[in-house]
């Protein structure tokens, strides 16, 4: 009898412990869906995959610094979204060393992201994106958004400027995400010509590393902003430019009074023996003394 009941028991027992083994081993699997659950916002499946890609800065990022004045852009092709081959069009480059083992140049335009120029010095130098403009007098912003990669800080980092002078933004140096660089130029009454210039590297301060730029602009203003930095005026940048003459007034005079005894000595030296005989009948011939003209007379009687 012993024997029949037991055996009933080790059946219901076995199927006991399988069960408790069961759910043993799904405590974890369910815990685990369960926290899943609690951290899962309440909005669309896709919304964590987008907040994970805004995390992520990428080259369209949004720049910082202050925004540029809003207006009319006077640049050609500011976007430089138009072009061919390796250049954007109204673009052109220019640098202190323009060998291909120095300093490359590239053209940014792939599908779905914002048109960039880069500059890559590879060794020390000044290298620059260019574009000339004639600008009629007032005031103008001249700026870009700029970012670098691995631009040491012993040199002129990438900035925005006129390729002439040293009429430069502020310059990134570093590797820095998209900032806005910019300055406020003066143009006199006769207006002007100037290159606007997206370099890396500035005058007699060469660099290395990659900069990018995009977004360029030259706009007019109507007034100067309040908060306007860096300022320059640019006929005041081309006078100072130019070296004044060396010397005190008094030098000048004395130049003109060497000068004209110069003259003067070398007409009594070398003058005199190009002056054409005097004729016949003239002054210097009634000049002549009276024994003189005796004694020809008397000649000229004897060959009679």
């Amino acid at each position: 009898m012993n024997k029949r009941r037991i055996g009933p028991a080790l059946r219901v027992a076995a199927a006991l412990a399988l069960e408790l083994a069961i759910a043993a081993a799904a405590l974890p699997i369910a815990a685990t869906l369960c926290r899943g659950d609690s951290n899962a916002p309440a909005t669309s499946p896709g919304a964590s995959a987008r907040a994970s890609a805004a995390a992520t800065p990428s080259p369209g990022s949004t720049a910082t610094g202050p925004e540029a004045p809003a207006g009319p852009n006077l640049l050609s092709n500011g976007d430089f979204a138009i072009g061919s081959g390796k250049s954007p069009d109204h673009w052109r480059t220019g640098g202190w060393n323009e060998s291909p083992a120095v300093t490359a140049y590239d053209w940014l335009h792939s599908p779905g992201s914002e048109p960039e120029l880069a500059v890559s010095n590879i060794q020390p130098d000044d290298a620059r994106w260019l574009q000339t403009m004639t600008l009629d007098a007032g005031w103008y912003y001249v700026g870009a958004e700029v970012r670098t990669e691995d631009v040491s800080a012993n040199g002129a980092g990438a900035s925005v400027s006129l390729d002439e002078g040293n009429v430069n933004s502020p310059d990134l140096r570093g590797t820095a995400e998209w900032h806005r660089l910019g300055l406020y130029l003066k143009v006199g009454a006769h207006g002007a010509d100037i290159d606007v210039a997206l370099r890396l590297g500035g005058f007699g301060s060469l660099n290395t590393g990659r900069a990018f730029f995009r977004n360029a602009r030259v706009v007019k203003l109507d007034a100067l902003p309040p908060d306007a930095a860096p300022v320059f005026d640019l006929s005041a940048v081309r006078r100072a430019s130019v070296a004044p003459p060396t010397g005190r007034p008094w030098t000048l005079v004395a130049a003109f009074v060497l000068l004209a005894i110069a003259a003067a000595a070398g007409w009594r030296i070398h003058g005199g023996d190009n002056l054409p005989p005097a004729p016949a009948g003239s002054l210097a011939s009634s000049a002549t003394p009276r024994s003189e003209r005796r004694r020809r007379q008397s000649r000229a009687a004897r060959r009679r």
